[in-house]
């Protein structure tokens, strides 16, 4: 449903909110070699979400990307806004060109509740609500070191 790069971003912004703040900062090297991400593509994600002022960054030496407590309470539904646009959330499941309540396709019933149900869990949930759950319930947003 999300695209790659949306997935990085979204794992990426969930390693700054529990590893960094104002005077913690880390590369994109270092997250990409603790998510396995391809470096360059993740830095390219990383100024696009600094641009539309969802992560933090400063220059120079002792320079990289953190997350304040603003940029923490972001919701899921920002990074995904930033990243991949909100477009995919309106389109007809069947790809249809004019499917709403009053002109359904055979599976808008089944897929609108859906639909609507994750979107008020992706704008619904911050960074720091997804933080707190990885806490208390041990989930993962790297597979690295985990034996396959």
């Amino acid at each position: 449903m999300l695209s790659n790069a949306c997935n990085y971003a979204i794992r990426a912004m969930l390693y700054l909110a529990i590893h960094t703040d104002k005077t913690h900062k880390i590369g994109a090297k270092k997250i990409a070699e603790e998510l396995e991400t391809p470096q360059p593509f993740l830095a390219k994600l990383l100024r696009q979400l600094t641009t539309n002022k969802l992560v933090s960054s400063s220059k120079g030496p002792g320079g990289g990307f953190f997350l304040d407590e603003k940029n923490k309470e972001r919701s899921v539904w920002d990074i995904i806004s930033c990243i991949d646009g909100t477009d995919k959330f309106d389109k007809c499941f069947l790809g249809l060109s004019k499917c709403n309540d009053e002109n359904p396709c055979p599976v808008h019933h089944i897929v609108s509740p859906f639909k609507k149900d994750i979107l008020k869990k992706f704008r619904d949930k911050t960074l720091n609500d997804l933080v707190e759950e990885i806490e208390k319930k041990g989930t993962v947003i790297s597979l690295k070191g985990f034996d396959e």
